[in-house]
């Protein structure tokens, strides 16, 4: 399993959001520049990192995110890309390796799927979940429409993964919701990454045993110094 370390952006601040709440914000003062530096110093390949400028409706941070792409580890990128037109920019101006859409999913499915055939391989469909329910536009609206019917039109697609996170756990350290995982997977027959709540290194180890988890979004807890991101690679290392 792919450990996938987090750098959630706000006002070119690395931060950590709880339930995704701006009100609930931590800012750890870090130059992401650097951070992004060092996942690449300790053999990190690919980092995700959130425009949450962009997810709230502001002004995308642009130009931050073009230098970021410019450090050196291929790039995830989330956060408002609700049009071809952000997509397109993301993936061809800024050079990201692919991005991360959950509103489009919800809001126009059939949009969504014409760019990921377009951007075969390029494009994470993102189901974020609160209380049972699909979370889109910042994780500040919610939707009626079932996970799992979603996740069964979306393995219809060319995507490499799909982006699964429990909203209520995100940000909490209080562990990872891997049953909603392995139900998305069963439903899509695609791979899924992990996201939200990992504070322990058997999180990531426990999760690393299930095939059908690809990858595992960690931010909080390397942060806060939970664990060492050396302790976490190895941990997303073990297979049984």
């Amino acid at each position: 399993m792919q450990l996938i370390p987090a750098i959630d952006l706000r006002r070119g601040q690395v931060v950590r959001l709880r339930h995704g709440d701006d009100g609930q914000r931590t800012t750890y003062g870090l130059d992401p520049r650097q951070v992004l530096a060092d996942f690449a110093a300790a053999g990190i390949t690919l980092v995700h990192v959130v425009d949450l400028d962009a997810a709230f409706g502001e002004a995308p941070q642009r130009g931050l995110i073009a230098e970021l792409t410019a450090v050196g580890p291929a790039i995830e990128l989330g956060g408002g890309l609700r049009d071809a037109a952000s997509v397109a920019w993301a993936l061809d101006d800024a050079a990201c390796q692919r991005v991360v859409l959950g509103s489009m999913v919800v809001r126009d499915f059939d949009g969504f799927a014409g760019l990921a055939r377009r951007h075969s391989g390029r494009l994470v469909p993102a189901l974020e979940t609160a209380g049972g329910k699909l979370r889109i536009a910042g994780w500040t609206e919610e939707s009626d429409l079932n996970v799992g019917l979603v996740a069964r039109r979306l393995g219809e697609l060319p995507c490499p993964a799909i982006l699964v996170t429990d909203v209520d756990r995100d940000g909490t350290l209080s562990g990872p919701n891997l049953e909603l995982c392995r139900r998305v997977a069963a439903a899509a027959g695609l791979p899924v990454l992990m996201s939200g709540g990992v504070h322990r290194l058997d999180d990531l180890s426990t999760a690393a045993s299930y095939p059908e988890i690809a990858g595992a979004i960690v931010g909080k807890a390397l942060y806060d110094g939970v664990f060492s991101l050396e302790e976490a690679m190895a941990a997303a290392a073990v297979t049984s």
